[in-house]
């Protein structure tokens, strides 16, 4: 079986997470999703970035432990990750002690490999960020972060440097050699031409700073928080441990998904440290966009910002809704390499019309007839091919997987929903079975059995995207497949059926429970 090692950046946890970092996790998990019904054996990694002076201030000003504070919003985290179907296989805390003893074991090898010098540094510091900016950045920001539109702090501290400046040739020859490393293809040029005109040796430690992991060779020091921060993809698949079967195995990773805010530091930093240590690079970094916060009254698009009070927390639209209702409207209407919007309005109408009135409408009428007219079992259907099919399905199906590969979401849900909404809705409204069968029921079957053949299709293909919705469809019939094992070609193949089709979805007063209920 082939492997494919995922991970999403690690987030700050000083405060609870937002729809613009719940639609990373979601991009993360569609791709998981998707290689594991592939056949992969997927290694999900996702963590909090808990060495960072926000986070001890924060925990200074609740009057906590900064660590029982990491402790407890880890724990706050990945009680929303679980309710929005994120699968990941593993949560790292950069304040365990398996990123401590990673993290100081490999700034040591790079020290000893002479990449490391101890200087002075002065320079534009954002406090957001925990991050220098160039003169140019500050100058194009009119003196600002260009990231938070905050002003910049002059700050001269000594320090210990990362050489990154030595490994200038070394970089733009990676990324001629990969061209897939660097993704989408407009990152890619914004990475290329920083390093070849702003790549500047690294501060990375502090001083006077108690929370943190001391530098081994120096403990008056604590590692600078991007240094430490990027080793978690290590760390967490056991580069500190004796034994480096487990690490030996699954790096490099395959794709590593972050905001397109933080490219440069996956893009050239990070490789960078690996060349210093002896390491290869991941294989690609995938460079996503934002969620802008969209009024409806007005039109007006902000960036999501605590300040400007428009933070949508993930549990308040999950618990009114779904999570595959959540799932569903940042991957259909937010492209994952751009940017997108959110409004209540227009959520609520997505959910309606591509939910409620589509999928969900589709499933009720094949589900309720049959359950009502036949008492769930169209006998005489064994070994029945299905009709009414698309000859281009195999076709639609690799177009399908294409733009998923490509992390092309939004596409991939358009092609699947014309499926859906096309021969599917489309094939119901002008054969109307919930007619036919009231005067002809054996006429009718063939009709709701070509309507339950393409709901077996739509679920496998949404799978990856609506995992509680896709299942519940797939299990309400007795088709011969076990869902553990449907693969995205057995959308475009028909397995066969090992007895007359069934429905076998729990009914209350003869209906299925609604899939989507509509938003008023």
């Amino acid at each position: 079986m082939p492997k494919f090692f995922i991970t999403t950046a690690i987030d700050y946890p000083n405060s609870r997470p937002h729809i613009g970092t719940a639609f990373e996790k979601i991009g993360a998990d569609v791709q998981a999703r998707y290689r594991r019904m592939q056949g992969y054996r997927v290694h999900f990694l996702m963590g909090n970035d808990e060495n960072t002076v926000k986070v001890a201030r924060r925990a200074a000003e609740l009057g906590r432990d900064v660590k029982e504070y990491c402790d407890d919003m880890a724990g706050q985290f990945k009680e929303v990750w679980r309710a929005l179907d994120i699968s990941f296989d593993d949560f790292i805390q950069t304040s365990e002690p398996r990123h401590h003893q990673a993290s100081q074991k490999f700034i040591q090898k790079v020290y000893d490999a002479g990449y490391i010098y101890k200087g002075g540094y002065e320079g534009w510091y954002c406090d957001g960020c925990e991050a220098f900016k160039t003169d140019t950045e500050v100058k194009e920001a009119g003196g600002n972060c260009p990231i938070h539109q905050k002003p910049v702090i002059r700050r001269t501290e000594p320090c210990y440097f990362f050489a990154l400046s030595k490994f200038q040739d070394r970089l733009l020859k990676y990324y001629e050699e990969n061209p897939d490393f660097i993704q989408p293809e407009s990152r890619r040029n914004e990475i290329v031409q920083l390093v070849k005109s702003e790549l500047r040796d690294v501060n990375i430690t502090r001083t006077g700073e108690d929370w943190g992991i001391r530098v081994p060779f120096d403990p008056q020091f604590t590692i600078y928080v991007w240094f430490d921060a990027l080793i978690n993809y290590i760390s967490a698949i056991g580069y500190a441990d004796e034994d480096q079967t487990k690490f030996n195995e699954w790096w490099p990773a395959d794709t590593h998904f972050i905001g397109k805010d933080i490219t440069r530091f996956h893009c050239a930093l990070w490789p960078a440290m690996l060349f210093a240590a002896g390491l290869q690079p991941p294989k690609a970094v995938f460079g996503h966009g934002f969620v802008y916060i969209k009024d409806d009254e007005s039109g007006a698009l902000a960036k999501i910002s605590k300040s400007l009070g428009n933070v949508v927390e993930p549990m308040d639209v999950i618990t009114k809704f779904s999570s595959d209702g959540f799932r569903y409207y940042f991957m259909r209407e937010c492209p994952f390499p751009g940017d997108g919007e959110f409004s209540w309005g227009r959520f609520a109408a997505v959910f309606n019309s591509d939910l409620a009135n589509n999928l969900g409408n589709l499933y009720s009428r094949a589900v309720t007839v049959i359950a009502k007219s036949y008492d769930g079992v169209l006998a005489g259907t064994a070994g029945t091919t299905p009709t009414e099919t698309q000859p281009a399905l195999v076709e639609v199906v690799r177009q399908v997987q294409q733009h998923v590969e490509a992390c092309q979401y939004n596409f991939a849900l358009e092609k699947i929903w014309r499926q859906i909404n096309d021969p599917a809705n489309q094939y119901a409204d002008k054969n109307e079975p919930w007619k036919v069968v009231k005067n002809e029921k054996e006429a009718a079957k063939p009709m709701l059995f070509t309507m339950a053949e393409q709901l077996r299709r739509a679920s496998i293909l949404l799978k990856p995207f609506l995992p509680r919705s896709t299942e519940t469809i797939y299990r309400s019939f007795n088709f011969a497949q076990p869902w553990e094992e449907v693969r995205y070609e057995d959308a475009a193949r028909w397995p066969g059926q090992l007895e007359d089709l069934r429905v076998v979805a729990p009914l209350e007063n003869g209906k299925p429970k609604p899939l989507f209920p509509r938003i008023a």
